[in-house]
């Protein structure tokens, strides 16, 4: 087989990954909330639309898109009763010693550095949002490594948006002085290097 005729484009790996989200219950606009909360006492002028634009950008990271699908697929096939025993039970109830949802989420997170790791173990202790519903299992469904990966995600793009503040900072900007487009690409803001 040919591996380059063998690849899955970009555009439909992302769309998979944000239609697992939604088949979830889990929407960019919670994500996003929950990034507001981390972020807005540190950044003027920060608004909900910077926060969707960074998890926008988060989404677009191919290690994102994998942690998303892997662990979504985990949480789909426990609630089909699909997985082998012992792992089924284990899932199944989110066993307190079982740190393997942690560890996907945490190195989908590694990407945008030391600020993201510790967010993220912050989100996954203090369980904000929709991290909350998730983890109490409010509903039918087994959300075992979903918890995880929403903690990973709001993680990455909080620390997007901290690095970002240091950018303005050096600019002498704030989040008041740029639309949500400008925070993604980086490129586009005024005096950051590539």
């Amino acid at each position: 087989m040919d591996r380059q005729t063998s690849r899955i484009h970009s555009r439909v790996v992302e769309k998979a990954a944000n239609d697992a989200l939604l088949r979830r219950g889990v929407t960019i606009e919670e994500i996003s909330k929950i990034v507001y909360e981390m972020q807005m006492p540190y950044n003027k002028g920060l608004t909900i639309d910077h926060c969707v634009e960074s998890v926008k950008s988060v989404l677009k990271k191919r290690e994102m898109q994998h942690a998303i699908l892997v662990s979504i697929e985990l949480d789909e096939l426990a609630e089909k009763k699909m997985l082998s025993a012992p792992l089924q039970q284990i899932v199944e109830a989110d066993e307190g010693l079982f740190g393997v949802d942690e560890t996907i989420a945490l190195g989908a997170v590694f990407t945008y550095g030391s600020i993201a790791v510790t967010t993220f173990g912050h989100l996954d202790k203090n369980k904000i949002g929709i991290i909350s519903k998730l983890d109490t299992k409010i509903g039918n469904g087994v959300h075992t490594f979903l918890d995880d990966i929403v903690c990973s995600i709001a993680a990455s793009a909080a620390s997007r948006l901290a690095h970002r503040t240091r950018d303005l900072e050096e600019a002498n900007e704030t989040f008041e002085d740029i639309t949500p487009e400008e925070t993604a690409p980086e490129s586009k803001i005024k005096d950051v290097r590539t």
